[in-house]
């Protein structure tokens, strides 16, 4: 984080800036130096003038323009994932860890038949910029590179930083005080987009005015590059609204290595909110969870599963380092901070004369059962945990509920292995969802 501080201003100074279009940019094609362009257009850029440049004319000059590419297939080019899809529209994460309506693919300001991307990457766009203004002009300018977003919650779309040189992405206020004396904790502006915003009030979307200049900010302005952009962008890890309505359902990933930190149990009563949403037959609720968060516990039941599955298979006739291979597959319980069991309850099935409607009602509970586990697995990887559904525990339910002291109509359907991941999961099996659909 680039520490960057603004000292507190006297109280009767008065802050004046200045903002303004650069007139008299032509069209900008593939090749064009652009710094050679601003220069000429506006010769009398100052010291700490901050340029703000809209990134479609810098996509242009660096040749990221596609002719004859449908539109549609250009942003799946230009999408790392997809996070929320309605009709037509798309909001996608790009490369480089933007999230917005078609992963930056634009089609307007650009001749028909014609689609503008994103630059490759942006900060270096800004600072080849700023080097060539310095080596034209003399003088040492900041430059930020926008594009337009639209915001959760908020209709409306604004401009924001995706590139920067010269100027800090933020400024960190942390550990400083008010006028009152509080501490402020958590203050960090996004300085960059304040400057994309401003700029764009006066480029306008229609003015054909790429560059705008915003003067009497130089305290913002620095000798050095600086980070880039990349300080502005949430980690995923940090991020509470990571998932859109499009991947939240491929979140859940089985997760096999996990990390020492303890889980917060308030995050796994949370999924198990989730869980008891899912449907269920004749207004039932099947699902119990318990919830294992004492390690000695664990232990003491994952001790008594080995040797119920270890004496089953002996008798099943395998030999020991057969059993020794498979009873390995569950070091994925063991090696998982907490535990949950979910169970089976049959409360409120009905009960028939034939054993035939009797079995079907039995897997009507075990499919909604099922559908609970699986929110429960969402859910889990919405709080930022990984998991992995582990059946070991059908195998061995009277040592299960003998173990944690479960009544005798509460079926343990396997165990969910919780916590930090301390590894990425592996790539998913390439699935198209036309190899699983029959239509008649």
């Amino acid at each position: 984080m680039s520490r960057i501080r603004r000292s507190r201003r006297d109280d009767s100074a008065q802050v004046r800036i200045e903002v303004f279009a650069i007139d008299g940019i032509p069209e900008v094609r593939e090749g064009d130096d652009l710094a050679a362009l601003v220069a000429a257009a506006r010769p009398d850029l100052c010291d700490g003038d901050i340029l703000v440049v809209t990134s479609k004319v810098m996509s242009k000059a660096e040749g990221r323009t596609r002719r004859g590419v449908d539109r549609a297939e250009a942003i799946e080019e230009e999408t790392e994932r997809v996070v929320a899809r309605r009709g037509e529209t798309v909001i996608a994460q790009t490369s480089h860890g933007f999230v917005m309506a078609a992963a930056g693919v634009d089609a307007s300001n650009t001749e028909p038949g014609t689609v503008v991307l994103l630059p490759a990457d942006p900060d270096a766009s800004a600072r080849v910029l700023r080097a060539g203004i310095a080596e034209r002009l003399g003088v040492s300018v900041g430059v930020v590179v926008s594009d337009t977003f639209g915001r959760p919650w908020r209709n409306g779309q604004t401009d924001l930083a995706i590139g920067v040189a010269g100027v800090p992405p933020m400024l960190d206020y942390r550990g400083m005080s008010d006028d009152h004396g509080n501490a402020l904790e958590v203050t960090l502006t996004a300085v960059a987009d304040e400057f994309a915003a401003a700029g764009d009030l006066v480029k306008g979307k229609l003015a054909q005015t790429p560059v705008a200049v915003i003067r009497g900010m130089s305290e913002y302005t620095t000798e050095e590059d600086g980070p880039g952009i990349r300080e502005v962008v949430r980690q995923s890890g940090e991020d509470m609204f990571r998932y859109g309505s499009r991947d939240v359902l491929f979140a859940r990933r089985t997760i096999r290595e996990f990390s020492a930190e303890p889980v917060d149990g308030a995050k796994v009563r949370r999924a198990v909110d989730a869980a008891i949403a899912a449907p269920a037959p004749h207004h039932t609720t099947p699902w119990r969870f318990v919830l294992l968060e004492s390690a000695e516990v664990r232990e003491k039941l994952l001790d008594a599963m080995r040797e119920a599955w270890i004496a089953d298979l002996r008798g099943d006739g395998f030999s020991e380092e057969s059993i020794a291979k498979r009873v390995r597959r569950g070091d994925v319980l063991r090696n998982a901070p907490y535990l949950a069991v979910p169970c089976l309850v049959m409360e409120g099935s009905h009960t028939y004369r034939d054993g035939r409607r009797n079995a079907a009602e039995r897997e009507m509970f075990v499919v909604a059962t099922g559908a609970g586990v699986q929110n429960f697995l969402v859910q889990l990887a919405v709080e930022g945990l990984g998991s992995a559904w582990v059946s070991s525990t059908m195998f061995c339910r009277d040592t299960v509920r003998e173990v944690l002291g479960l009544p005798a109509s509460w079926d343990p359907m396997g165990a969910v292995a919780i916590g930090r991941p301390a590894a990425p999961p592996r790539d998913r099996a390439p699935r198209k969802a036309a190899d699983f659909i029959v239509t008649r």
